[in-house]
This record gives structure tokens, C-alpha cells and sequence, in this order.
């Protein structure tokens, strides 16, 4: 983003010392969640507190899950948008007052879902908000599109190779859809024009596919902001996504293989389904619990028994969408051991056996991460967010932890035979040489 600069901890300190009047909450105390649903169908909810800096963040579902074979990566470029001109503003200007004020804009997205957050003092939210405004209405003008091609082939060709055997799962499982990658096919870099982009972002930007969410700010200052907003009236659709299962895979030059496997998990909309399969992956291993830990150590006895050789890199996978999900793992090794660790994994995920004390285990850290999330305000803004956009309601950190205890063995049991009994999808990069195809893991 062209702001990037003001998040230099110096700007931080002044803004901090500039208002040491108004107190935040205490350290790890859960913020109050408000939530609205406007007559336009456009949710806002607050997290309302006596903070230095107010977070503001519109989210539009209108990820890559929503493009079409012809216009793939347009997602990504209404990303790349966030830092040209809008229908309002140029760039220079939307740059130059944000930084007047010594806030940031940022944008993000993902396979459902695009957001847009400013950051600034408590005092300049109205600047701030001005600004975010305008992101959401971005004008795609050909010469700056031409201008952001090096960008996206630098981002494009940076994208680390365990992030693309993760799209190149999803490729497999579902093929388009939720299959489309966040990041724009080399191929379509510069050739999407102003006028597709124009008709995407007009078919998605609109009310009833948004939310706007805000951290230390006032919810009815927040509902009249969002009330306000000139968004397209469209009436934009999204297709269920089918899983398929299946294989993608891309050989690379090297000694390391890195490979994502997974089978059907869980949707956003069943809550109780949701949390199932995350206590299921902080029961079978969801990384160090602690910063700098012993990743080995953290595993439940599922996978820490199935890998014993220490060259070899695991995370668990576990991606919830609104109507379905994956969970798997990703293992990262080196060509003669991946297909060893591979086979092991799968049987361990296929099993679908967990003990009732890493049940109990996963139950406590998913809480902990829930508690951590309604306490920080740079990840609770965007816990809140997500919930608006896709449920259209926010829950309070105490109705969740209630449904996380409500979760029973037989649930994540449940879980992880859904998983492993669906037919198995595979990503990989780098030397396949001994690579086991879905079929072969059956």
C-alpha cells in the first residue's frame, strides 16, 4: 500500500503519547461486540473501547471463489486497487491525506472474501473513514492498471512453494470456485481490462455481500458511515462448491517436495461442524503452542507418532468456508523421505481416532486462541469481520467459548471421519519424484 511507511513505531509513539488521557481496556480483557443489520441487508458491529488508534475495516465477499474462468485474478487486482485512484480520489491524494493524519490503508483478500482497513488516531477517524470510502469504489484506469503489472508478477513469482501446494489443493478438491487461486494466473496478468474488472467489482461490491466493522469506534457513528456508503446495487450470486477431489501437481527443480493432502472439512455456517473440525486440529497438532516452541512436541499422538524423522516440516491444514472446507496437512521434506511421511500422515488423518485427553487438549487451546483473538484489536477486527460477512451476526467471546465446551468427542470424532472417509485431494510442488497420487493414498 502507499502508507506502508506510517506503520514506523515512531508515528505509533506520538499517537499513543498524544492520547494517554483515554485509557484502553485492560490487557486481555474481551471487547463488547455490537452488531446491526441495516435495511440494505449491510451488517456493522463495533467493538466499542477507549483506544488510542480506531480500526475500521469494510469486507465485500468478493474473493476469487466468485470469478469466472475469463476473468480470473480479478480479485487480486481489486486488492492491487486499493492503491490507485478511485472515482474520488487519486492515489497521490488518498496517500498523501492518510499519511496527514498518520494512519495506514491496507487491503486484503482471499478465496471468499476482500477487505479494505484503515487505521488512524481516535481523533481522526473522519479522515480516515473518508478515504476507506473510497477504496470500495475503485475506478480501474487502464494506464495505472499497466503501471501495476511488475507488481504483480514480483508478487506472483514470490509466492512461497508451500502457499502453492495449498492453492493447487484447492485446485484439486473443488477445480473452480473455491478452486481459483488468490493470486492472478501468469497468464492473465495485463490482460484483464477496465471494463471486466468494472462489471466484477459491480457485481460484488454491494450491500448485501458486505460488512463494516470497527474497533474503537462508536457503533452508531460506525451504522451511519456505513449507511452512508455509495456502494452498486447489484444483486450478485455465489455457486455452492462441489468437492471433488483429486490431483494437482507442478514439478519444480530441487530436492524438496512439498505436499498438502486433505479431505472435506467443515462450512462457516454450521457452527457446531465448524468447531468440531478446530478443536480437531488443535487436538492433532495446530504448531508450537508458544512462541519459538517445539513444534514435535505439540502434535497429538496421531501425528507426532506418524512422523519421527525431524527433517520433515508439518502443519495442519483446516480452511472453513460458508458452505464447506478442508482438513489435511502440509508436509514439507526432502525427495527420499516425502513419500514415507506422506503415506504415514494420510493413515493418521484416514484413522479417525482422538483420545478424549487431545480432545481435552484441543478444546483448551482453541479457547485460548479465541480468547487471545477477542483481546488483541489488530486480530479481534478481523474475527468480528468475518463472522459479520458470512453469518450476518457476531457472537460474544462467551457464547463462543460456551459452544467450544459444548463440542463433545464424539463431534470431533465425527469430524475427523468425515475427513478422512471423503475422497482424499493433493497439492504438490517441487521434485514429485516419489510423490503418491490420491489414488495411491486411498
Amino acid at each position: 500500500m502507499a502508507c506502508n511507511a506510517n506503520k514506523a513505531p515512531f508515528l505509533r509513539t506520538i499517537a499513543k503519547r498524544g492520547l494517554a488521557s483515554q485509557c484502553p481496556r485492560p490487557l486481555g480483557q474481551a471487547a463488547e461486540v455490537k452488531s446491526t443489520v441495516l435495511n440494505n441487508k449491510l451488517v456493522v458491529a463495533t467493538a466499542e473501547a477507549s483506544l488510542p488508534v480506531s480500526r475500521v475495516s469494510i469486507i465485500f465477499r468478493a474473493g476469487s471463489r466468485n470469478e469466472s474462468y475469463e476473468n480470473q485474478g480479478a480479485a487480486h487486482l481489486l486488492r492491487i486497487a486499493a492503491g490507485l485512484s478511485t472515482k474520488n480520489s487519486t492515489s497521490f491524494a488518498i496517500a498523501r491525506n492518510i499519511q496527514q493524519v498518520g494512519g495506514t490503508l491496507s487491503a486484503s483478500n482471499d478465496r471468499e472474501l476482500v477487505t479494505y482497513t484503515v487505521e488512524t488516531t481516535s481523533n481522526q477517524i473522519e479522515t480516515g473513514l473518508r478515504f476507506l470510502q473510497d477504496l470500495a469504489q475503485p475506478a480501474f484506469k487502464p494506464w495505472e492498471l499497466t503501471d501495476s503489472v511488475p507488481l504483480l508478477r514480483n508478487q506472483v513469482a514470490g509466492v512461497p512453494p508451500q502457499v502453492r501446494a495449498v492453492e493447487l489443493l484447492h485446485r484439486a478438491a473443488f477445480r473452480t470456485g473455491l478452486g481459483n487461486s488468490i493470486y492472478i494466473p501468469k497468464h492473465q496478468i495485463g490482460k484483464l481490462s477496465s471494463e471486466s474488472l468494472l462489471h466484477y467489482a459491480a457485481g460484488t461490491l454491494i450491500p448485501s455481500r458486505c460488512a463494516v466493522v470497527g474497533v474503537g469506534i462508536d457503533h452508531n457513528t460506525l451504522s451511519g458511515f456505513a449507511q452512508n456508503l455509495e456502494l452498486s446495487s447489484g444483486s450478485g450470486k455465489s455457486d455452492s462448491a462441489s468437492y471433488y477431489g483429486g490431483d494437482a501437481r507442478k514439478d519444480t527443480a530441487g530436492v524438496i517436495s512439498h505436499v498438502a493432502v486433505a479431505g472435506q472439512g467443515g462450512s462457516l455456517v454450521n457452527q457446531k461442524e465448524a468447531l468440531a473440525f478446530a478443536v480437531l486440529k488443535h487436538a492433532v497438532g495446530a504448531g508450537a503452542a508458544t512462541k519459538r516452541g517445539n513444534i514435535n512436541g505439540s502434535f497429538g499422538k496421531a501425528l507426532q507418532g506418524a512422523v519421527t524423522d525431524a527433517s520433515v516440516s508439518l502443519t495442519t491444514l483446516n480452511a472453513a468456508y460458508a458452505d464447506t472446507g478442508l482438513f489435511g496437512f502440509l508436509v514439507s521434506t526432502d525427495v527420499q523421505h516425502i513419500g514415507k511421511a506422506v503415506e504415514a500422515l494420510t493413515r493418521a488423518l484416514k484413522s479417525g481416532s482422538v483420545s478424549s485427553n487431545d480432545v481435552n487438549r484441543g478444546k483448551a487451546l482453541l479457547k485460548a486462541a479465541l480468547l487471545e483473538s477477542y483481546s488483541t484489536d489488530s486480530s479481534l477486527i478481523n474475527e468480528i469481520g468475518v463472522q459479520a460477512v458470512q453469518t450476518k451476526q457476531v457472537q460474544s467471546i462467551d457464547a463462543l467459548l460456551a459452544a467450544v465446551d459444548g463440542v463433545t468427542q464424539q463431534d470431533v470424532q465425527e469430524a475427523a471421519k468425515k475427513a478422512g472417509s471423503s475422497k482424499l485431494s493433493v497439492g504438490a510442488v517441487g521434485n514429485l519424484a516419489n510423490v503418491p497420487y490420491a489414488s495411491d493414498l486411498a
